[in-house]
Formats: C-alpha cells, structure tokens, sequence
C-alpha cells in the first residue's frame, strides 16, 4: 500500500494521481501471501494522517500498492468475467456497470480480502487514518463488493447514499475503492474524479490502475464518479472493489439521502433534467428498499428474467 506525494489540485487545473511508494511485505516469500501488514502501516500513520487531511476536495488519500504484490495477482486472477457468474446490473440514465456484493458467492481468495477489510485490525486503522471514531465494517457490503464496467460503461458524478438500507441508524462515512486494472490506458478513461462541493470543477483525477487504492469521506457533498464511458478494448473491463464503513448515528434528527447525482457545468438542459428524474426514480427504490427488505441482487434478477421474457 503506498500513497501519492501529493493530492493537492485547483478546480482549473485537475491532478491525475500516478506514481507513489509503500512498505514491503513481509511475507513476501509466503505460499500464502499477508493481506494487510498492520504493523507497517500503523508505523505511518502520522504521515498518512496528514496527507489524509490535506486531500483535496474533500479529505481523501491515494495508496499505490495496497496489497502485496503477490496478494493483488491473486484477486486479480479470480476475478470473475462479465459472463462467468451472475452480476447486480447498475444500469440507467446515471450509471452503466456491474456490481457483486454476496459475500458467499465471491470467489475464495478475494473473499478473504474482503474479510481481511473487514477485520477489526484494518477498521482501527482507518478510523486513525481519517480521524473517525468508532467505524463500522459493513459485512452485506451494501452497495459494495465486486464492480466491474465494460466498455462504453459510466457512472454520473453523484454524493454516495448517507444511510445503510438495511441498518437505518448507521451513517455512511469512508469509501474504499481497490482499482485492479493492470495495463490500463489513460486514453480509455475511467478516471475517478473527485468534484468540488459546488460542482464548478473536477479537482482531482485518479488513474484506476493495478492495485491502486482511494480512500475518501463521503458524505452530501462528496461528488465523485467517472462520466464519461469508456472507450477500453471489448475485451478489456474496469475492475475494482469497493468496501464501505459507516458510523452508528447518534442524531434523530439527521435525515438521510439517496444517491444524489448532479450535472456537471457543460451538461445542458435535457441531460440535466433526465439526470433529475433518474434521481427521483433512485430515491423510490431506495424507499422501497427500506420498507420491503428488497436487495440489489433479487432487483436485478426479477428485471433479468423480465427482459428475458420481452
């Protein structure tokens, strides 16, 4: 895990996150390679605390090298193709990808990764690093898991649901994005773009590379995603995993919010207006995936059998 030099940008002039550093592995000649070296980056802390800090637009940090080496290989080669097990479909006005979140169904290997986010020793960390007290592990991986986006795939600017569907008193506060992408082009796209609080502009520009980690606050204003679809082989996909950390809330009188995707400066009143009106639709479901216990999953199966029978 290793992280840029630096995550300073101007909304004129977006940085594109690409070269960094991190500790070694000490089990590097293990059969089974360590997935998360506490000590290691524990002994960082102060620094990464920082930087955590100082992330621009929103406090945030990069970490090249997450796993070892040996470890992000691995998922990488478990990493199921779009045809090789069945997927969440994310598809509508604001967004076009994959998404996987049942823990039982992941392949073994990155199933221990996603445990190994999950333990308590990585959780302690990340509280400490993002200076949030009390962080919860979220082992549905709501809205988590496995994505995947496949050429011509998009996913709006937007400020990530603040509640867990299905805990109603946990409040959404870390995103973790684990980037497995080796051999990726920056003429492709895909660039995750971190958005300042009034839409004006995109700060930062994070290259989803191999085994490239992104680490930020999320909360309403947050605004972040990759717009443009991707023009990477068809035989080529956007792979990442995505965990998510919530905090228990304390406030009755917090109202929480759905996804919340915005236009950018350019787009213009036709493209505003379906993005509103996807929105909408989006916070029904949401409502309904409260009420009804209805999850992602079960969704996209009633609507694949749907299309199938169309």
């Amino acid at each position: 895990m290793t992280m840029t030099a630096s995550m300073t940008a101007t909304s004129n002039s977006p940085t594109t996150t690409s070269d960094a550093t991190a500790p070694a592995s000490p089990d590097a000649g293990a059969s089974t390679p360590a997935i998360f070296d506490a000590a290691a980056w524990n002994a960082r802390l102060p620094e990464l605390e920082r930087r955590y800090r100082e992330g621009h637009p929103f406090p945030s940090i990069v970490l090249d090298d997450f796993l070892p080496e040996a470890a992000a290989r691995q998922v990488l080669a478990e990493f199921p193709r779009p045809d090789e097990t069945s997927w969440i479909q994310y598809k509508h006005f604001n967004e076009n990808k994959l998404g996987k979140s049942d823990r039982r169904e992941f392949p073994p290997y990155i199933g221990r990764v996603i445990d190994a986010l999950n333990s308590p020793a990585f959780v302690s960390f990340l509280s400490r690093l993002t200076g949030i007290e009390g962080l919860l592990a979220d082992p549905m991986l709501e809205g988590g898991g496995l994505h995947q986006t496949e050429s011509g795939g998009f996913l709006n600017i937007h400020a990530d649901f603040t509640m867990h569907h299905y805990h109603t008193h946990w409040r959404r506060r870390v995103n973790l994005i684990l980037y497995l992408n080796e051999g990726w082009q920056d003429a492709w796209g895909g660039a995750l773009e971190l958005w300042d609080r009034d839409m004006r502009g995109c700060a930062q520009r994070i290259a989803p590379v191999f085994n490239r980690a992104a680490i930020f606050n999320t909360d309403e204003t947050s605004f972040h995603g990759y717009p443009a679809p991707i023009t990477c082989p068809e035989d080529v996909t956007r792979k990442s995993l995505a965990l998510y950390y919530f905090t228990v809330e304390e406030d009755r009188s917090y109202v929480p919010r759905a996804t919340n995707y915005q236009p950018r400066p350019e787009d213009g009143l036709a493209r505003r207006a379906l993005i509103w009106a996807d929105k909408r639709a989006l916070d029904l479901y949401s409502r309904a995936k409260i009420r009804f216990g209805i999850s992602d999953d079960f969704a996209s199966r009633v609507l694949g059998r749907l299309g199938r029978r169309k």
